[in-house]
């Protein structure tokens, strides 16, 4: 419950931020516009912009308007017509009406996995939200992927920690080509004499005794005492601990309940 709340208030808080930080579109490749010129009916086009970056406007020929948003593109093509003597005072306009250059990819346990258009500026709690959020084997933990100038980063962000703490410094903008992956919850593994041995999700601080409380608790035969935790280390080597009740379960620990002697 507690983690659904925190993904709720992320999205939340990405609907309020995302309608405010609403602005003008980069225009790239493959975007289809819609642009007109007041008074001027015959200088309606629509068209796509090309694999270069630009669109063939009538009058002023070849126009590169590829990575400027659209108040500037309409302003490049109003000043090429009054500049070109076609008219005196052009009031260019340009809708976007199919976004494909700048778009984020969603992957990973996500409700709607899938590419979301960039419109203006959005943060990750944005595209999460477009993307539904978390399913119901997502995590709090999630990656990204950018892309800036032909460089990629990677930035691993734990949305919990953020919203727990209240900065947002990590509620990163995102551009296009950007790659937002949320990550597999954390997992761990119980066996031996419980009600119902399997996986089960880690959650944050859970010791041995909550662990046996996933697990179903104990069957008749079981024992609370010398339950075994085995771990892998740093290097990867295999350690066998006799755990506590009040020990934390670490990612990927196997716990063993044993049958009782008596």
């Amino acid at each position: 419950m507690k983690r659904m709340f925190m993904w709720m208030l992320a999205l939340l808080f990405s609907t309020l931020v995302g309608a405010a930080q609403a602005e003008d579109v980069l225009l790239g490749a493959g975007d289809v516009l819609k642009v007109s010129v007041y008074g001027n009916p015959d200088l309606t086009l629509e068209t796509r912009v090309s694999e270069t970056g630009s669109i063939t406007f009538p009058l002023v020929g070849e126009v590169a308007i590829g990575g400027m948003s659209t108040s500037q593109a309409e302003k490049k093509i109003g000043g090429l017509l009054e500049s070109g003597g076609f008219l005196r005072k052009a009031q260019v306009n340009i809708i976007v009406t199919v976004l494909t250059s700048q778009q984020v990819s969603v992957l990973g346990q996500v409700l709607r996995p899938g590419r979301y258009p960039i419109e203006g500026k959005r943060t990750l709690t944005d595209v999460l939200a477009l993307a539904g959020g978390a399913n119901p084997e997502g995590g709090d933990v999630i990656t990204v992927i950018r892309n800036r100038n032909g460089k990629s980063t990677r930035e691993v962000i734990d949305l919990h920690d953020m919203m727990q703490s209240g900065d947002m410094k990590q509620n990163i903008e995102l551009n296009g080509s950007d790659v937002v992956y949320v990550d597999r919850a954390a997992r761990f593994y119980i066996y031996g004499e419980v009600q119902r041995p399997g996986q089960f999700r880690l959650e944050r601080g859970m010791t041995v005794l909550q662990a046996l409380s996933v697990g179903g608790g104990l069957t008749l035969r079981g024992t609370e005492r010398n339950i075994r935790i085995k771990r892998r280390d740093a290097g990867g080597n295999l350690q066998v601990l006799t755990a506590k009740h009040d020990d934390l379960i670490q990612v990927d620990d196997v716990v063993f309940v044993q049958e009782s002697l008596f």
